[in-house]
């Protein structure tokens, strides 16, 4: 039987504005199936983005959304985890949109490891505002504003993620739809900042600029791109040039969650304050 996703769709507004190919209508069926599988309560949950693509999927979704500025879906969702800390909030946004304008946020949010699941679209590109390189758009790429090939070094988001403190780093791409699934339920449910690196394709804007013939072949490039993380552990070092690790990258079941530190503190305090009236 098919899955229904009516019940979480706002009505009123689809069609999507996502060009045809682009993979990020099938990140927001996987995101939608995981959250029916957890009971997730509507009335509960919290959708926030920033700018870009990516930033139009809390929009569709009837629950709680903020459709905020360019970078700022990071400081959005602390405030709402802070003032509503028993709500379950996603933040979600484009490799710019995290690591460029929001980058600050973005290592700050993770050194905090404030109870937030984070979504990065990475499709390696600016989609949305021209098809300017990010700072995920591989060396020798082309760009609008790399027409040569990209010469700048470019960020692995879940090195930056686990560097910075993240107690919950996972990777999935549009194709390995079943996997994802489950690392988005497995990030959801995790206490702490989890952050999950979803490699997406953009056919309009970086495709067609770099020999991708189609939508297809994209997904087929992270087929043979992106292996689970047991199988590209026992591979030589020479076998895995060019590839990355799929799954949970790592995990820290122990780490303090920031919510709980900051209001015992501030409980600590009234406490304190009331004894020595």
């Amino acid at each position: 039987m098919a899955f229904d996703y009516s019940p979480y769709l706002r009505g009123g507004k689809l069609p999507h504005i996502w060009c045809p190919g682009c993979t990020y209508g099938i990140v927001f069926k996987s995101l939608l199936r995981s959250l029916d599988g957890l009971k997730q309560n509507k009335d509960d949950l919290a959708l926030v983005s920033g700018i870009g693509c990516a930033s139009r999927l809390p929009g569709y979704v009837d629950a709680n959304t903020l459709h905020t500025a360019h970078g700022r879906a990071l400081t959005f969702a602390t405030g709402i985890k802070m003032a509503r800390p028993e709500k379950r909030v996603i933040a979600m946004s484009g490799d710019g949109d995290a690591t460029a304008i929001g980058g600050n946020h973005f290592i700050h949010a993770c050194r905090r490891n404030i109870d937030i699941t984070v979504l990065v679209f990475n499709n390696y590109i600016y989609g949305m505002t021209g098809g300017q390189h990010s700072p995920t758009t591989p060396v020798g790429h082309k760009a609008s504003t790399m027409t040569y090939g990209n010469v700048d070094p470019n960020f692995d988001i879940a090195k930056l993620a686990i560097g910075a403190g993240a107690s919950f780093v996972a990777r999935g791409t549009a194709y390995h739809v079943p996997a994802l699934d489950k690392i988005l339920t497995e990030a959801i449910e995790h206490k702490g900042l989890s952050v999950v690196e979803v490699i997406n394709a953009c056919p309009t804007t970086h495709g067609r600029r770099n020999k991708f013939k189609n939508a297809t072949d994209q997904l087929l490039w992270m087929k043979d791109s992106f292996l689970p993380k047991a199988a590209f552990e026992k591979l030589p070092a020479d076998k895995t040039e060019g590839k990355l690790p799929l799954g949970v990258l790592y995990k820290d079941g122990n780490a303090t969650e920031y919510c709980e530190t900051y209001f015992a503190m501030t409980a600590g305090v009234r406490a304190q304050n009331e004894g020595r009236a």
